[in-house]
This record gives C-alpha cells, structure tokens and sequence, in this order.
C-alpha cells in the first residue's frame, strides 16, 4: 500500500479491514469486527508529530495482526479533531454512539483528552492516548477507562532538565503554550529545576494555536538574564521557536535552549544545523537497535517524504499491537466482553506480557501509565550524520522505573483506592 494522501485522510476518515492470506488456524466466530478509531491533528501545529504518521502506523499495526489471525476482522477509521477540544468531543461521542467504535486512540490535545477520558468513563469505553502528554492523564485525571502510551510531560523533560543543570544550566526562563499540556509541560519542568538545585526566573505564556510570531517572548526570555530557555510547547511551536532564538542570537550569547517535548520530525524540521547539540529524550528513536529499525524503514517506505516515525506514531503501533494481541488472547468471548467493557479489556490487557519491537518490555502500572526505557540523545551535527534521518547520539539510556513519574506521585485516585 502506498502512502497516506492528506486529500484521503481528511475526507471523512478512512476505513481498513484488516485482510490476510491463507489462515492458519480454523476460523472462529466473531459477532462484530473491531472497530479502532485515529482521533488526530490532519493539519495543524501537531500534524508531522501525528496525523498521517499515526494512521499509516495504525494500519501497520493492523497489517501485521492480520497476517497471524486472518479470521478476526479489524477495521480502522480517522477524523482530524482541528485542534478543539470541542469538536474532539463531538466525534468521540458519535463515534461511541453510532459508529461502534471499540478503541479511541491518539487524541494530541490533552485538553481534549482529559474530556475524552471522562467521557470513555461513563460509557464504559476504551482510550489509549498516544498523542497527549499532559502527565495528569495519570494523575489527577486518571481513570478506568484510559492508558497513557508512548510519553508525558513528566517522562520527556526529566532526562533534559537533570542533564543541563548539571552543565551549569541552573537559571531558566520557560516559554509556555497556554493551555493544559504547555502548563502540565511546564510545572513538571520547574520541579525537576528545582530538585536539581536550579531556579525558574520566570515565564511567557503564549496563545495556543496560532502563535507563529514568538519575538516578544525571546525578548523577555533573554531579558531575564536567565541561562536556559525552556520551551514547554511542541510541534511547529517549537521549531519556530528554537529558530527564532536562533536568529535573535540567543546561542550565540550564551544561552541554552531546551525543547521540553522534542520529536525527531521537529527535528529535522529545524535542521541539524539549527538543532546541532540540543538535548532530548524520546522512547523510542528508528536506529536505536534491530528492531526499531526495522519498524522505521517499513514506516519510512510508505509514509510521504519518506519521514521516520517519531515516538508518538511508534506508541500507535505499540498500543494497538498489545490490544490486538489481548483480543487473540481472550477468544470469541473474552474478545465480545473487551469489546463491551473498556474496564474487562484494560483489565486483560493488563494480564499479560507487553512486548514488541517499539519500546520493548512494557508494564501497565495501576494508575493506567505505560511506563518502558527512556532515552537521552543529542542532536548531531550535519558533520556527524551519516546518512538521511540520523540525527540522534545516545547519551544516556533511563530504565523504566526511573524514567516515570513515582505512581504515588501523581494523584491518581485508583492508586489511593
């Protein structure tokens, strides 16, 4: 199959029933297809960290079930929730409602996320949130009803904050997309600070979406005098970002520019030269070992542009591989009974071995966080890429129950029950 069209994506969702050849054991009966829905950013500041790219993941993810249980029937559907938490409500609504949908995924608005999970609550249905990353989901906001795949704003700065006060980096500024994951994003970045033994100096909130011009918040930023501006924001945001600190020499004087929540797409949208030296963390990054690559030359192959996949679209595959391989897991029954309670099937999901060639071992913790490795990188320079996409150093690798957020940490009900 070739690569997503944006044309097709955004013309009212796209279906795939998953297919296969011969089947390789007797066929089983099956009262409804499953039915998975991608509720993503088609055109907006998150699109490259989503949108195609966690479609076509998606589909990859139900490609290869379907080679190993051709007679279990999986179908996939996709909106583009435009970045309002309203509208991301409605189609969520409809699509528990009317359109049998049996898993909500992706969801890159946390805003619309924390809606979202309340709602999969009350029906009692299944979401699994790759794409939002405010920690709060498994927090304050945790629930029966939802997992949190992939990252969150607790995971990605901690590795970044740590590292760059230990390198002098102990007075920082933060630019902040206003809204619950810019403001999750930052709070969580002011701890580790803190904890470090830095100090926050200060801040800049931005309106989300539609910021493009960020002069007067560079401006503020290196008024305060201090030595790291963090950015607690994503996608184009942070690309614009770090290129306007660029051009208002904010580098070259001595200042240190930390994208909190970076993905590789982000990346190379600045470029290595605008990138070189910058510190993140990512779950999962395509040349990190044989399985990763793996992955990312298949995704690579048919995604348009030939972009690798960034941690956010890998969490699609990963997520919906492991609900994939509960249903197989459960039979007929258990299989009717997953898809009739998002409680019974986070509960099944939970019971057996997550593993896959993403992330590696995972585990379901209670309070509804994936937690596995994190990863500290370096961006490279143009000199020291080697090839298109190898952008990433391997500084330091965070085992899993060090790279999360302690769970009687956050606040999550479940865990104090």
């Amino acid at each position: 199959m070739g690569p997503i069209s944006r044309r097709a994506a955004l013309g009212g969702g796209l279906a795939l029933a998953a297919a296969g050849a011969t089947p390789i054991r007797p066929a089983r009966a099956q009262n409804k297809p499953i039915r998975i829905g991608v509720l993503t950013d088609m055109a907006g500041a998150y699109a490259a960290n989503t949108g195609p790219g966690s479609v076509l993941a998606s589909q990859m993810a139900i490609e290869d079930f379907a080679k190993l249980h051709p007679d279990i029937k999986v179908e996939l559907i996709s909106a583009d929730l435009q970045l309002k938490p309203d509208v991301a409500l409605a189609i969520a609504g409809d699509w528990f409602e009317n359109k049998g949908v049996d898993l909500l995924t992706d969801v890159p608005l946390s805003s619309a996320a924390f809606a979202i999970g309340q709602m999969a609550r009350e029906k009692d249905k299944l979401a699994i949130f790759t794409g939002a990353a405010s920690a709060d989901l498994t927090g304050p906001k945790c629930g029966p009803n939802h997992l949190h795949w992939a990252y969150d704003t607790w995971s990605m700065p901690h590795a970044v904050v740590d590292a760059l006060v230990k390198e002098g980096g102990d007075t920082w500024f933060f630019i902040t997309a206003d809204y619950a994951f810019g403001h999750s994003l930052q709070r969580d970045s002011a701890s580790f600070v803190a904890a470090a033994g830095g100090k926050v100096l200060g801040d800049a909130p931005y309106p989300f979406p539609g910021t493009t011009d960020f002069s007067a918040n560079m401006v503020q930023a290196k008024a305060s005098g201090a030595k790291v501006i963090g950015l607690a924001n994503g996608g184009t945001d942070t690309v614009n970002c770090i290129k306007q600190a660029a051009e208002f020499g904010l580098q070259k004087s001595g200042h240190m520019v930390a994208g909190l929540l970076l993905l590789i797409n982000d990346v190379h949208g600045m470029g290595l030269q605008t990138g070189q030296g910058v510190l993140l963390s990512e779950p999962y990054y395509w040349d990190l070992n044989d399985g990763t690559r793996a992955f990312g030359k298949r995704f690579s192959a048919r995604m348009s542009g030939g972009a690798m996949p960034n941690s956010a679209q890998a969490g699609q595959y990963s997520a919906i591989t492991h609900y994939l391989k509960t249903i197989a897991a459960a039979g007929p029954a258990g299989a009717a009974a997953m898809q009739a309670s998002g409680r019974e099937a986070i509960a099944r999901m939970r019971a057996i071995p997550v593993q896959d060639p993403i992330y590696g071992h995972s585990e379901i913790r209670a309070d509804g966080r994936v937690i596995h490795p994190m990863y500290l990188f370096e961006v490279k320079s143009p000199a020291q890429s080697k090839a298109p996409w190898d952008y990433y150093a391997l500084r330091r690798t965070i085992p899993a129950g060090q790279a999360f957020r302690p769970i009687g940490q956050g606040g999550c009900p479940l865990v104090k029950a």
